[in-house]
């Protein structure tokens, strides 16, 4: 949320890329494009055909304004060339239980939040936001698969003091790297729909500054405000 708050409040003192000592990016989230079953469209480029049919007819869940989720759907509407409806709710909960009621057309979703309902065929799973497929839903696609260059997804990192010495920042980016890569680790991870990320003090500076300019932009583009 840090790269998102950046843009999203106009007066937020900390800054994200200035203020912390990145140390390792631990883990992201994908999100799955997940739509209710009364929804005509079984594959990825059926639900855009289906959207670009009908601009600004189907409803959009998210967990809020301003959220990760939304700004998964923001983006793919920008790169798919679809308009939605957004509908937020307070949560992904709530979001889950209007869509499996019919409410709302399309949730992007924590994986997390809509195994059970995927696994149940209550909702059905169109692709996934990461640029590899997840394994835990090893025959959904990839929504880059069909729209180049999509990727979304929330993540979690590991940062220090601005000033923390150099040599403490290494040796804990080396920790973490090493239970990262334990399969224990991996498999935790997997469980709670969650991808090891991983790499160096350097990789994860760049990311933060990735992202932050990434979200930034489609806030501007959604004229996103915060509630």
């Amino acid at each position: 949320m840090a790269a998102i708050n950046a843009t999203l409040f106009d007066k937020f003192n900390f800054n994200f890329v200035r203020d912390i000592a990145p140390i390792v990016l631990i883990m992201r989230t994908p999100f799955v494009i997940v739509v209710n079953p009364s929804v005509p469209a079984k594959t990825l480029p059926e639900f855009i055909a289906y959207a670009k049919a009908h601009p600004g007819k189907i409803n959009m869940a998210s967990g809020g304004t301003g959220g990760a989720s939304q700004l998964a759907g923001e983006l793919f509407k920008v790169m798919a060339g679809v308009e939605m409806t957004h509908i937020p709710y307070r949560g992904g909960g709530p979001a889950a239980t209007n869509l499996l009621g019919g409410q709302v057309d399309v949730f992007f979703a924590p994986v997390s939040t809509v195994m059970q309902y995927i696994k149940a065929d209550k909702l059905r799973a169109l692709a996934v936001s990461s640029t590899t497929r997840f394994q835990e839903l090893p025959d959904v696609p990839t929504v880059s698969d069909f729209v180049s260059g999509y990727e979304a997804s929330y993540w979690i990192g590991l940062g220090a003091p601005k000033k923390t010495p150099e040599e403490i920042v290494t040796k804990l980016n080396k920790e973490v790297n090493a239970a990262l890569a334990t399969p224990d680790m991996q498999a935790r991870f997997a469980q709670q729909g969650a991808i090891v990320a991983g790499g160096s003090p350097s990789d994860f500076e760049k990311f933060i500054s990735d992202e932050t300019q990434k979200w930034g932009k489609i806030i501007k583009t959604a004229n996103i405000k915060p509630e």
